[in-house]
């Protein structure tokens, strides 16, 4: 009997330890799931909430595209945004946002980068090459070299200048928004893992415009430049720009010439433009969300939702 009893306490044993096992697994595996379980469900929670906010933007868009289209008198309207961002808000005070604008060529045009080997281009891609540097520089991108190649492979396709005067447009239409860029670093990123890329503040000083098919028409709105592109142009430190800069209509002159510098003016328009690109910020479930839109030769258009923002 003693035997017997010692027999089955020894097979017992495993047995017990064997189940403990599968217990642990199973937890194991449940605790996974319900892992994986809840970051789904906040994935979803988070993709509801940013397409309710898509809808709020197309709703304000519209709203804010009838009330522009009304204006008959841009340039003072623009004037005035171009000034200073304009807050709206419902007399409730449900809802709110914040109208930016600036002429759609305040910044140096990405596509420029292409006119490398152009003469009659040569102030424009000097401009593009000498930001791109100083950026990469700036920002300790790793691989420099094939995010140039990347963008020259996305710019391909713009007029190819035979002389003044004489031009022919390609089939593509390069990188004209920014929503388009962004899809362009992303592609840096996945090939190089470089994060660095996303540290750097591309708007200002870049913009994404298409490249007119006449040479001279490829300027910079010089009196709307943001601090920080003035600063790598023109080689001004930013404490003097913090303090002395105000964007406005004839600024880029008076300020050039009270810093005694000479500049070449046949990049810079004088002209007001009544081409904008603008910028809306709005509240919606506790969090701010972008959208863009533009207006140009009377029309507004060109929607675009940039989402949450950080």
């Amino acid at each position: 009997m003693d035997k017997h009893f010692l027999t089955a306490n020894k097979t017992a044993s495993p047995r017990k330890g064997f189940a403990l096992i599968i217990t642990l697994s199973v937890l194991a595996v449940l605790i996974a799931l319900t892992g994986v379980l809840i970051g789904y469900l906040d994935t979803a929670r988070k993709d509801a909430s940013e397409t309710k906010a898509l809808l709020q933007a197309n709703l304000y868009f519209k709203d804010i595209k009838v009330m522009i289209q009304k204006v008959k008198d841009r340039k003072t309207l623009y004037g005035v945004l171009y000034a200073s961002p304009l807050p709206l808000q419902s007399e409730d005070g449900r809802f709110s946002l914040v109208l930016s604008c600036m002429p759609k060529a305040n910044g140096v045009n990405i596509n420029w980068l292409q006119y490398g080997n152009s003469q009659i281009m040569t102030l424009q891609y000097n401009a593009a090459a000498k930001v791109f540097d100083m950026l990469m520089q700036t920002y300790n991108v790793e691989n420099p070299i094939r995010l140039e190649e990347i963008l020259l492979e996305s710019t391909g396709g713009y007029p190819s200048y035979e002389r003044e005067g004489e031009s022919r447009l390609g089939q593509k239409n390069g990188i004209i928004s920014y929503q388009q860029f962004k899809r362009i670093l992303n592609r840096y990123q996945f090939e190089t893992d470089d994060e660095n890329i996303g540290r750097i503040p591309w708007n200002k000083y870049f913009v994404f415009n298409p490249v007119s098919k006449v040479p001279k028409e490829n300027m910079i709105i010089g009196d709307y430049l943001s601090a920080e592109l003035l600063s790598v142009l023109f080689d001004i430190d930013m404490e003097t720009l913090k303090e002395e800069w105000v964007p406005g209509e004839g600024a880029l002159k008076r300020f050039l010439n009270s810093q005694g510098i000479v500049y070449e003016s046949k990049l810079f328009s004088k002209n007001f433009t009544k081409i904008a690109y603008c910028e809306v910020d709005y509240d919606f479930d506790g969090e701010r969300y972008r959208f863009s839109f533009t207006d140009e030769e009377g029309e507004v258009r060109n929607f675009e939702f940039y989402g949450k923002r950080k």
